[in-house]
């Protein structure tokens, strides 16, 4: 009797306890949770219902509901149809230069050298300029310094080159510009990798004689997959959603024609949206776009994940 008392009073401070930790738990995590809710998962709803109304956010005027219209209106656009493939375009060059650049300079900083520590915070500072002045300083580099530099050497086809005046290079001096921001950041991912794979896999293989390819090929690209399927995805997210530089750069421009009409040829789809809702005072078929950008940019993320995950070799 005594004992079934105890055991029945243990119970209940156990239940108690086990109260007490889901009161502490749930106190913790209520700011969090209330904020992400607050920030992402209202202003998402609200915005796919906004998607479905003709709202311009201009005070006083009525917001009707229109259904799909918006959804359907912005495939007649051309100058949507052309920043959708354009932004795939970019986002694949930005994705191959980067991580291509990121994991060479990952390697040299990896080695021996003299003054390696000092190259990793050269390479890196990039990435802690802002997207607006890096813009105009590329803006700067591009319209007067590149001409300079022609006139230096004598080579008139680059003392004309007006880079961001060409809809035909235009695209690739924005890619250049991000590039040069980004890859140092990617290529600290790289660094913590090549730093991870054991040493006694690559002195082995140099003892069997094998070069610097073979050694890449099957040993440590095998080992550093996990980190390029991390760099991979970092580089698709932030090149598809690249806003700052571009407005800096070139603003969407210059202009050229697609399909008989004249838009702008290095108008991303992030630009795109921002021009639609901003400049033209049209939220609900920018808030359309965005969501399509938004589904888009999960598929395409969850699929180059998966993809890549399977290549990954456990430590």
């Amino acid at each position: 009797m005594i004992s079934r008392t105890i055991e029945t009073g243990l119970l209940k401070k156990e239940k108690a306890m086990d109260k007490t930790n889901k009161l502490v738990f749930w106190g913790f995590l209520f700011p969090a949770l209330f904020a992400f809710t607050m920030v992402l998962i209202v202003p998402f709803l609200m915005g796919l219902y906004y998607s479905l109304t003709d709202w311009s956010a201009i005070a006083g005027e009525p917001v009707h509901f229109v259904g799909l219209a918006n959804y359907g209106g912005m495939f007649r656009d051309v100058q949507f149809l052309y920043s959708f493939g354009l932004t795939f375009v970019f986002a694949a060059l930005s994705i191959l230069f980067i991580n291509f650049i990121a994991l060479v300079l990952a390697i040299l900083v990896t080695r021996k050298l003299p003054l390696k520590n000092f190259f990793r915070v050269g390479f890196f500072i990039p990435n802690l300029i802002g997207g607006l002045v890096l813009g105009f300083i590329w803006q700067f580099i591009y319209k007067s310094i590149v001409p300079e530099i022609g006139e230096l050497l004598g080579w008139q086809s680059l003392e004309d080159l007006l880079i961001l005046a060409d809809a035909n290079l235009a695209l690739l001096g924005v890619i250049v510009a991000y590039t040069w921001q980004y890859a140092g950041y990617i290529m600290m991912i790289y660094i913590a990798a090549l730093l991870n794979v054991p040493q006694e896999l690559v002195e082995a293989c140099d003892l069997d004689g094998a070069g610097f390819l073979q050694k890449f090929r099957h040993i440590t690209f095998p080992l550093i997959a996990q980190a390029f399927t991390i760099a991979s995805f970092l580089t698709l997210v932030s090149s598809f959603k690249q806003f700052d530089i571009l407005i800096a750069l070139s603003a969407g421009g210059p202009t050229t024609q697609f399909q008989g009409q004249t838009i702008n040829s290095t108008e991303l789809l992030a630009l795109n949206i921002y021009d639609v809702a901003f400049k033209y005072n049209q939220m609900g078929q920018g808030q359309a776009r965005a969501v399509i950008f938004f589904v888009i940019l999960m598929a395409i993320s969850l699929i180059q994940v998966q993809y890549n995950k399977k290549r990954e070799v456990e430590m």
